[in-house]
Parts: structure tokens; sequence; C-alpha cells
């Protein structure tokens, strides 16, 4: 009988486990296990994807252009040189595809989103994990641990699931150290957490190896509708466009990303309201006796003694209807990753963090 088999890397591929969304037995359940916006999307985004919704049986736009504009608009960058894609995840998965392969290596933190991983062993490349520094990403570790073999080196900016970020500096010395034919891909997911920052574009004007990605899932709040972004030199939007499938988002996406960019002040709105919850929420915690690292996301990694006691606070969160992430799987087992909720998420949250370390401190 004749075996199929993939292709290999694939079976070394963890499957990716997202954030809980649920808890068996418990009802009115808060989630601050995605990392998603609690104040939802803008009413201007539901308003255009509604509209959007009457007109489903037409094949969206191949080159989407109007998001792209909307998008160069705003950033003030060249739509040449953006792609869109369903989620930055795609755009990750296409860099990987069009620039790894057998024999080649993908860079990334000790700490980084799991997609780097994931996307280099798909396309046959080798994944390398490099130290970060007491959470933080390490440019002469990732510069250190590239060799002729490196073609794509990925950081997130502000990082997850650490939360913390490097300087401008940082990253232009790590993008002029690289050896010639490697890439540096700067994941902006949570750039826009940090205001007045451009999540590495200014870098590009100078440079052509250096790419960035964006995404609507973070603080525009549509995860559920998955739209991302790549901005980077032409030649290599040209070569992404050319894996790309012509009708990767969906027009509704595409109307509720346009209209969510365009609406700066629910933006503002949201990134004021994620900073002072974080603020609080940090001090909170602290006087708790739980540490944290200064957070430029919305969210906040929270440390425990070990283990077992981080694991077992989440086990008492999730009786109580909260469910935060456990992050063992970033190399992080003493540590739970907390989304910014609204105020009354984050109070019951303390609250509730009060009374297991009143446990723990009786038992």
């Amino acid at each position: 009988m004749t075996q199929i088999t993939p292709q290999p890397g694939i079976m070394d591929i963890a499957l990716y486990q997202g954030g809980a969304a649920h808890v068996a037995g418990v009802s009115n359940t808060i989630k601050l296990s995605s990392n998603e916006n609690p104040l939802g999307p803008s009413p201007l985004a539901i308003t255009a994807m509604q509209e959007a919704a009457a007109t489903m049986h037409r094949h969206p736009s191949s080159d989407h252009l109007a998001l792209r504009q909307a998008i160069g608009s705003v950033e003030g960058l060249n739509p040449d040189q953006i792609i869109c894609g369903a989620g930055s995840d795609e755009i990750i998965a296409f860099l990987c595809q069009c620039y790894a392969g057998p024999g080649d290596e993908v860079l990334y933190t000790e700490h980084g989103f799991a997609m780097y991983r994931i996307s280099a062993l798909a396309a046959g490349a080798t994944p390398v994990e490099v130290k970060e520094r007491e959470r933080v990403t390490d440019v002469d570790a990732l510069l250190a641990g590239c060799t002729a073999r490196t073609k794509l080196v990925f950081i997130a900016n502000p990082n997850n699931p650490t939360g913390t970020m490097i300087s401008a500096a940082e990253v232009a010395r790590l993008a002029d150290g690289l050896p010639g034919g490697a890439l540096l891909v700067l994941d902006g997911a949570y750039a826009e957490y940090v205001e007045g920052f451009d999540a590495g574009a200014a870098l590009m004007a100078e440079r052509d190896n250096v790419f960035m990605t964006r995404t609507f899932s973070k603080i525009y709040g549509l995860g559920g509708a998955r739209v991302g972004w790549g901005y980077g030199p032409a030649a290599i939007i040209d070569v992404l466009n050319r894996v790309r499938g012509p009708f990767n988002v969906s027009s509704t996406a595409l109307a509720g990303a346009e209209a969510a960019v365009r609406d700066r002040a629910y933006i503002d709105r949201s990134r004021a309201e994620n900073a002072k919850w974080r603020s609080w929420l940090s001090q909170a915690l602290a006087e708790l006796g739980i540490a944290s690292d200064t957070s430029c996301t919305n969210f906040i990694l929270a440390r425990f003694a070990d283990q077992a006691e981080a694991e077992a606070c989440d086990t008492y969160l999730q009786a109580q209807g909260l469910i935060v992430r456990r992050v063992a799987g970033y190399r992080l087992p003493c540590a739970l990753r907390i989304t910014i909720g609204d105020e009354a998420a984050c109070r019951k949250l303390v609250a509730a963090i009060a009374g297991f370390k009143s446990e723990q401190g009786t038992a």
C-alpha cells in the first residue's frame, strides 16, 4: 500500500493553541486570554461590514486598493508597498514560503510568537531560537545567532507574550548587522498601543532588508474578521503578491478594516483606556506581590513564584469565571498572560487574585 507522507518539517509542528474562551461548568465568563480590545470594534467598522454584507455574492477586490490607500493615508506610507492578508499570520507565512526553504534558517527570540516557528517548518526551513535578556529582545544574541544560512529574522516589537520592546536604535543596529540576503521582519501587532510609534516604518526608508507586519486583530477589534497587512520594499511586495491568493481577504473584512483604520478617534480612545487600566492593573498586582515587566501592549505578563503557583492561580481564576493565558508553551511556565479588560474585568480579576493569595497564605 502506498504511504502518503507530508513534506519534511510538517509533523514537527505542534498544533497552535489559541486562548481559551470557555470554562466547563462556568457561565458568564470574562475572556482575558487573547489580547482582544474590550471595547470591541469601531461602530463605523460594524456599519461598514453590515453594509458590505448585502453584496457578499460578489467577489472581493483582488488588489485591496481601497484598504491599501486608507492605510497609506493614515500611516503616511506608499500604498504600492502594502500587501493585505488574512491576518498578519498569512503575511508571515508568505514571507517564509517565499524566502526560506530547505537548508535555510529562520531566527526568532525564545519568547517570540509561535507562528514564526510554525511558518518556518511549513516552508521546510530550520527554525532557530535565540535567547532573550530578562524577557527583552537581545540584539547581540540575534546577531550572534545569524549564519550564512539565515534568511529571515523575526522580532515582535512590542513583543508577545512579554509586553516588552526595544528602541528604534537597537532595531536599526540589528538591521544593519544582518548578513547579506537576510530580511528583518518587524511584527507590529501591538504597535498602536505605543503612542506615536511607527513600528519601524522609518527604518525602511534607507534600507532594503526590513519588512513590517501589522494587524487589525488587536486595537482595531477585528480579530474575527481576519485582516492584516505588510509594508516593505516594492520588490518584496511583488514577490509576496505572486503567492497570495487573489481573493484572500473577504469583502466584509476589507470594508470593516477600511472604516476602522480611518476612525482615529476610536483608536485614541482605545489606547487611552488600555493605558489607564494597564497601569492600574500592574500596580494592583504588584501590591499583591505579583511582578511584571513594564508592558507596552494590551496585556500584562504576571510572574509567580513557580509554575505550580501560576497554574494554581489560573485554575482558581477559571472557577471565578476569569480566563487568562498560560504561557508555558512560550517557555514562561511561571507566568500568566493577562489581557487588559475594561474596568469591571480588571477589578474582578484583582479581587479574585487577592482571594487566591489569601487562600494560599492560609493553606
